[in-house]
């Protein structure tokens, strides 16, 4: 395999090569690597420091790119002083970052057994904003849906979107060289809030980033950690063609981008993405960290404008892109280009946290000192000895399996006290939110019953309460196929407040012909 030039000098001598032994009965044993404390407490400051980085640079593009590229003339700004100014103003920007530090709280504070139910309450609780799969968790878990049911994709509409992906950082940096337990703690926290592609996600980011504190190969990095994911799921396929693409186009992200835009861009899960050109899938995301990875060869300037240049969540993946190189070459060896204004930055918490990156970089360091011990590693006055892991395949699951989006129809109403409708398929949601017609009003939680076919199916509350929002009406799945009438009581409506529909997505159990013409009757009663 062709060994590609980082942006450091190759840090095999200080590291020494990963040495094969025998047990007393002649077999191999495990791997093991031998790795300086200076150099693996650089390497997890460097992880954190990249993400960072990565996330502030993406900022202004985020999701305004859908369905196409930033072009080469467009320069993206960076300049002393833009970390901070993200920080201030727009603190909201870092859910990737405040969300990992979440869970590196819970496991200092815990310990590293921590039960799944410490996670899923903190980032429940916590004051910052979430969105997409992590709000639809919070709003679960606040409502008595727990983990993993929380992030099933019968329970979370988002269950395939990037969310466990953009904050399975810590996963890997408190696993070095331990991809199968950076996945053995991808699967009590990533099933809070994913399930399926949108597991994986955060299961390959996590082996990224374990796989890059014992090589500094970024191809094998890539392709090893994908030995994590089942080869029949939709995300192994997917980032198995970056790496088949890139081998046939080797000088050429664009031809890869559009070879990933004609066949993994189709939206199923997120009914903000279906039939748009907005995609916040995991597998598509993750596809655009790897070709920043893989084009770049291990250049930092190159792989952050490429992973950010591919458009759609366009911070966070330059953010997993920068930290997964970060950790392989370490804090010192990001160009001081990148780390202008990082400084003034590390000892401020972020916010909602009690944690600043200076903070985490010991608390993550600790852990992963104590992580490596647990393994079968050793801890020395200046070394610690890693038994490496061969990675393995998690488990397979499949979100949405049979279900097709067929149809979008447009409601932009009121509820009122309740609204009625008919479709025909095997499923159905209903976008729309909670509102009080002014902020100086207080919140107001509505109750809702949704009758499908006559029946009783679902008792629910939509706070006006932007925190604990639920972030669709309703949706319901694996319904017989035919035709369905739905109705939604609003049980407690009040002046001041409304429950607005915008429009409903009706599935079916195959896809049908995009000519196809359908008429749905619905009307407000």
């Amino acid at each position: 395999m062709k060994r590609m030039k980082l942006f450091m000098i190759s840090i095999l001598v200080c590291l020494g090569a990963t040495a094969n032994t025998q047990d007393g009965n002649g077999r191999a044993a495990p791997p093991v690597k031998k790795i300086p404390l200076s150099v693996l407490k650089d390497k997890i400051k460097g992880g954190w420091a990249g993400q960072t980085i990565g996330v502030a640079f993406g900022g202004p593009t985020e999701f305004r790119y859908n369905g196409t590229f930033i072009q080469d003339y467009q320069t993206i700004p960076w300049y002393d002083g833009y970390i901070k100014k993200w920080m201030d103003e727009f603190p909201g920007l870092f859910d990737d970052i405040y969300m990992d530090l979440t869970f590196v709280e819970v496991f200092e504070r815990v310990g590293l057994d921590a039960p799944v139910d410490s996670f899923a309450n903190a980032f429940a609780n916590a004051g910052y904003v979430l969105w997409h799969a992590n709000q639809a968790a919070r709003y679960n878990i606040l409502n008595g849906v727990n983990a993993p049911e929380s992030g099933h994709w019968l329970n979370n509409p988002h269950a395939d979107d990037i969310d466990y992906q953009i904050e399975s950082d810590f996963a890997g940096l408190m696993n070095p060289g331990m991809p199968n337990v950076a996945s053995a703690v991808s699967d009590k926290i990533g099933h809070i809030m994913n399930y399926g592609d949108g597991w994986y996600g955060g299961v390959y980011v996590g082996a990224m980033y374990s796989l890059a504190f014992v090589s500094d190969d970024i191809q094998y990095v890539v392709t090893e950690a994908l030995k994590t994911i089942p080869k029949e799921s939709d995300f192994f396929k997917c980032i198995n063609d970056v790496i088949v693409w890139h081998k046939q186009y080797p000088n050429d992200w664009k031809q890869t981008w559009f070879e990933l835009q004609k066949k993994w861009t189709e939206e199923v899960g997120c009914p903000d993405g279906v039939f748009v050109p907005f995609d916040i899938d995991a597998k598509i995301n993750a596809a655009y960290i790897v070709l920043g990875l893989l084009y770049g060869e291990g250049d930092y300037t190159k792989t952050l404008e490429i992973s950010t240049r591919a458009g759609q969540d366009s911070d966070c993946n330059p953010s997993s892109a920068g930290g997964i190189l970060g950790t392989m070459g370490g804090y010192d060896n990001i160009p001081e280009y990148w780390k202008m204004g990082l400084a003034e930055v590390e000892d401020i918490n972020f916010q909602y946290t009690g944690m600043s990156l200076n903070k985490v970089y010991a608390t993550s360091y600790s852990q992963a000192l104590e992580m490596i011990k647990r393994n079968g590693g050793r801890v020395d006055a200046h070394e610690a000895t890693i038994i490496v892991q061969t990675p393995k395949a998690v488990r397979f699951e499949k979100s949405f399996d049979g279900s097709y989006p067929v149809q979008s129809v447009a409601v932009n109403q009121n509820l009122g006290s309740a609204y009625t409708f008919e479709f025909e398929g095997t499923g159905v949601v209903l976008r729309g939110g909670a509102h009080k017609e002014s902020d100086a009003l207080p919140d107001h939680t509505f109750n809702l019953e949704l009758l499908i076919d006559g029946q009783k199916v679902e008792q629910f509350r939509m706070p006006t309460n932007y925190t604990t929002r639920r972030n669709e009406i309703f949706w319901r799945y694996q319904l017989p196929k035919g035709k369905h009438t739905v109705k939604v009581i609003v049980t407690n409506p009040k002046a001041g407040y409304q429950v607005r529909a915008n429009d409903y997505i009706v599935y079916s159990d195959a896809p049908v012909d995009g000519s196809a013409v359908h008429t749905v009757r619905h009307s407000k009663k």
